[in-house]
């Protein structure tokens, strides 16, 4: 695809995911059977300010995204956009979504809102311009500290929980199904709405700047990305070290170079590289063959001779 079309398509998937987003928060407020953590703290917020909820949420969004300054984070074009339009879309969603007070309408709308959310969530990351700013907090948290990534984002929702229940914030059943239920269905969202970027990306500096980094520091580990991110709870290989694994893959040694069930075919950019078919055990032998030659030289040893 072309690069301008591509980088279009990105946006334009972007924008969609993240009013999309807002809208689904919005309809789970309207159910009243409780929301999500850091929606809890928002309404809470809310309701001693008096400020209204979607400015509440861009101003947690905000706080949070400073907190990446000192854990040495560059938000990219996307986390910007979270911040800037998650909290008017939601308020645009409470305007025009009236307050459920029967049991089986609350539900209805909850279920939606929730399976919205995750489609949303798979549009909003789909597109790789930078997480969220509370995923970045998560990850950078990890890495700075070096504490489990479970524990960090277990301890950083309990405590939003807490603060935003303390303020008035709506706890409910919604809470508990919204805790349960998101992670298993932004496993099936995030695949099936991610763009696949050129290997050659990870290379162009326009495209680290829409990025942004939300890994770990160099001073933090000495290294030039974590191995994984976390988005809205999910788990994933961060876009960084997917694209240098790719990379160290390509420079690999003698026979992921010339692979033995590869042929060359085709003169254009891009062809060659058409699979053959070969006898499992002499690629097996060969990889085998490969690994002990260059391991063994890589740790400074010497070739063993063979006894009489």
């Amino acid at each position: 695809m072309n690069t301008g079309l591509l980088l279009t398509r990105r946006l334009v998937q972007l924008l969609v995911g993240l009013f999309l987003y807002g809208i689904a928060i919005a309809m789970m407020v309207r159910a009243g059977i409780g929301v999500s953590p850091w929606d809890v703290l928002a309404q809470g917020l809310s309701l001693k300010t008096g400020l209204p909820f979607g400015l509440i949420t861009n101003l947690v969004g905000l706080v949070v995204l400073l907190f990446w300054i000192p854990l040495r984070q560059r938000p990219g074009l996307g986390t910007i956009l979270n911040v800037l339009l998650i909290g008017p879309a939601a308020q645009l969603g409470l305007g025009i979504i009236p307050q459920q007070t029967e049991l089986w309408a609350q539900v209805l709308l909850f279920s939606g809102g929730l399976l919205l959310l995750a489609a949303a969530t798979g549009l909003y990351i789909g597109p790789r311009m930078g997480p969220g700013p509370r995923d970045g907090l998560m990850t950078g948290l990890h890495g700075r500290t070096g504490w489990p990534i479970w524990g960090v984002r277990t301890g950083i929702e309990v405590t939003v929980l807490i603060v935003g229940w303390l303020l008035g914030g709506n706890v409910g059943v919604g809470t508990l199904a919204f805790a349960l239920l998101i992670g298993p269905l932004c496993t099936l969202t995030l695949p099936f709405f991610e763009i696949r970027l050129p290997r050659d990306a990870a290379k162009d500096a326009t495209e680290r700047e829409l990025e942004g980094t939300a890994e770990q520091s160099a001073e933090a580990g000495d290294r030039d990305a974590a191995p994984f991110d976390v988005r809205d709870g999910i788990l994933l290989e961060s876009d960084s070290a997917s694209r240098m694994r790719a990379d160290r893959f390509a420079r690999g040694s003698v026979i992921r170079e010339h692979q033995p069930d590869r042929v060359r075919g085709g003169d254009a950019p891009g062809d060659g590289e058409i699979v053959a078919p070969r006898r499992a055990a002499a690629t097996i032998a060969s990889y085998w063959l490969d690994d002990r030659l260059t391991g063994h030289f890589r740790r400074g040893g010497r070739p063993h001779r063979a006894r009489a």
